[in-house]
């Protein structure tokens, strides 16, 4: 638990370092290097990573992604469509010169993980810029929203669990720690942006030029902590094939970046696809 606690301390005190600088630099710096970093963990899982010029593409591939999309996201999306091309037809060119020990599935499981992970990770970046005013508040919120859902489960699990949701697949898991971790989302929303809303009339003397729709990012937890879980079960899934018990150690008492982010993936997606019909300031 020492570890446990200490690693998130220094990881919740990066995360602070970079909020706080404020820079789109780094925000992208960080978020290419997650990436690549992710994308390694599951080659070294499945092994693949023996395939030095489909892993090494691969990497490359999930570290330039984010900055081709978060610098400039309309040319970054027509920019991808090229360099996704070449990176596929460089697999199978890999593949075809290496077809005695380099298989299909290698090929299809480099691209599948080398498009998704830096792709989901780059909504990271689309949150922050496209929410100039409020986006340190919305990356505070996409970016906790899960990690307070899984604290919960964990605490309420640990006391309360009984039932188990998925004992092949996750046996520490229970019903009791998912509904927690529902509950524990839902309140940390609604506290957050309740927080944010007193914060900002504080610091504009009660001139507050915007309204917190406070009630409905209490709501959207919700559905943040199922899709989380979903995340957390994926990953989980994953290890269990790959017999493995985490994806790194880079993080003490946590396993890897993937332990860490796999709910995330699923999550920052979902809520930059939310927030683009549904603002949470009016």
């Amino acid at each position: 638990m020492g570890r446990r606690l200490i690693s998130a301390g220094v990881g919740i005190v990066l995360g602070i370092v970079i909020l706080w600088l404020d820079r789109k630099e780094l925000f992208l710096i960080a978020v290419a290097v997650l990436s690549a970093m992710a994308v390694y963990e599951i080659l070294i899982a499945t092994k693949y990573i023996k395939n030095r010029a489909g892993a090494g593409s691969s990497l490359l591939f999930a570290f330039a992604i984010p900055f081709v999309l978060g610098i400039d996201m309309t040319r970054g999306l027509i920019s991808v469509r090229y360099i996704a091309f070449l990176f596929i037809i460089g697999l199978f060119i890999i593949m075809l010169f290496n077809h005695k020990s380099v298989k299909f599935a290698q090929i299809a499981l480099m691209a599948f993980v080398s498009l998704c992970i830096p792709i989901s990770m780059t909504c990271i970046i689309f949150l922050y810029s496209n929410f100039t005013e409020h986006r340190i508040f919305v990356l505070v919120y996409a970016l906790t929203i899960t990690w307070i859902s899984d604290s919960g489960a964990y605490f309420a699990g640990t006391f309360f669990g009984k039932h188990k949701m998925a004992p092949v697949i996750s046996p520490k898991k229970t019903w009791e720690g998912f509904v927690g971790g529902v509950l524990s989302a839902a309140v940390f929303g609604f506290l957050l942006g309740k927080g944010y809303e007193l914060a900002a009339d504080w610091f504009f003397e009660g001139g507050l030029t915007f309204k917190v729709h406070v009630l409905f990012l209490s709501v959207l937890a919700v559905p943040c902590a199922v899709i989380g879980a979903l995340g957390d079960f994926s990953a989980s899934i994953i290890k269990r094939e790959c017999s493995v018990k985490d994806f790194g150690s880079i993080m003490p008492g946590h396993g890897g970046i993937l332990d860490r982010f796999d709910s995330i993936l699923f999550v920052v997606p979902f809520i930059y696809l939310v927030f683009e019909q549904y603002s949470p300031f009016g």
